[in-house]
């Protein structure tokens, strides 16, 4: 997949192709729907399939003083949707100056004269321009007149009903649902960054960790974690069951403590490799201990519980996450 920061003088290859457009943020499996059927147009007009997408997230953007959200940072988005067969990532980057562009010229500039879109497919609630002035009623419009036809794909539930949408998987993981979170993404959620240098107390206890900052991830429940542990190994990545615990660790002013994994297996040195980290399931709440063997003991009993999530299922399914 071929990622382009702009949207200006793109290669042929880029240009002319099925256009999914969103902020994609999760890429989960109603996400995945939108992209599917953009595929689907595309192979039937033997064209490309492009992904135009936005960085930072608009949120970030009109609200920057809100915590950290994110489901999938820049890599991590662009590293899914190649997984789900994307040919071309489109980031454009948006700013104040990009918001106050109005829905009409950003139809006119960047899909059609830019991108030069032969078909648009959104979600069924996509909303653009200035103060969020159009919608997918007004993209039909304009791309009937532009010469580019639009799909606008309607909600897509689960089994049971329930609507994929990025902000259920954000109060999933908030509160202590990390396969709940997983059903509507289609795999575990998972961190990824680069391992930094703790207080080395864990080591003390004889279960030593990678401590990974979460950098724009949000923030998951306090508590500890069954999580695979994805270690990069030079080329591919190599997945090993842990445990991971996120808590109320003192740290600065402003600051939010690392996500902690002690993986099973001996990994080496892993100060300043990348680390990528699924939440597969969560195994307790954080709590206050008598003294180290009190809490010496439990994280034993942590390790045997997530052991006991972790061996029956198959390690190839966390490789094949992205």
């Amino acid at each position: 997949m071929a990622i382009y920061r702009h949207s200006e003088g793109l290669p042929p290859e880029a240009r002319g192709a099925v256009t999914a457009v969103g902020n994609f943020d999760g890429v989960h499996l109603g996400h995945q729907a939108v992209i599917a059927a953009a595929r689907d147009h595309a192979d039937r007009l033997g064209a490309a399939l492009n992904v135009l997408t936005f960085e930072p997230h608009p949120r970030q953007v009109f609200q920057p003083d809100l915590p950290p959200f994110r489901l999938t940072p820049l890599r991590i988005k662009a590293r899914a949707l190649e997984a789900v067969g994307v040919d071309n990532m489109i980031v454009l980057h948006f700013d104040l100056a990009f918001s106050k562009r109005s829905a009409e010229a950003f139809v006119g500039e960047v899909l059609r004269r830019d991108l030069g879109a032969r078909h648009v497919v959104t979600g069924w609630d996509f909303r653009f321009g200035h103060k969020r002035g159009g919608d997918v009623v007004l993209l039909e419009a304009l791309g009937a007149e532009l010469g580019f036809g639009t799909t606008a794909v309607a909600p897509v539930a689960t089994p049971g009903g329930e609507v994929y949408a990025s902000s259920r998987i954000r109060a999933y993981l908030k509160d202590a649902a990390p396969a709940r979170a997983a059903a509507l993404l289609g795999r575990p959620w998972e961190i990824e960054g680069r391992v930094e240098r703790g207080r080395g107390r864990g080591r003390t206890q004889g279960f030593p960790t990678a401590n990974v900052d979460l950098g724009d991830y949000l923030s998951p429940a306090h508590g500890i974690y069954a999580v695979r542990a994805g270690i990069d190994a030079g080329g591919e990545t190599v997945f090993a069951d842990g445990v991971g615990y996120f808590g109320q660790e003192p740290v600065a002013a402003g600051q939010r403590p690392p996500f902690e994994v002690h993986v099973f297996a001996d990994p080496g040195d892993l100060y300043g490799r990348h680390l990528r980290v699924q939440l597969v399931d969560y195994l307790r709440a954080d709590k206050r201990f008598d003294g180290p063997a009190a809490l010496k003991a439990q994280i034993a009993e942590d390790c045997r519980a997530a052991r006991r999530i972790l061996e029956g299922r198959d390690p190839a399914a966390a490789s094949a996450a992205g």
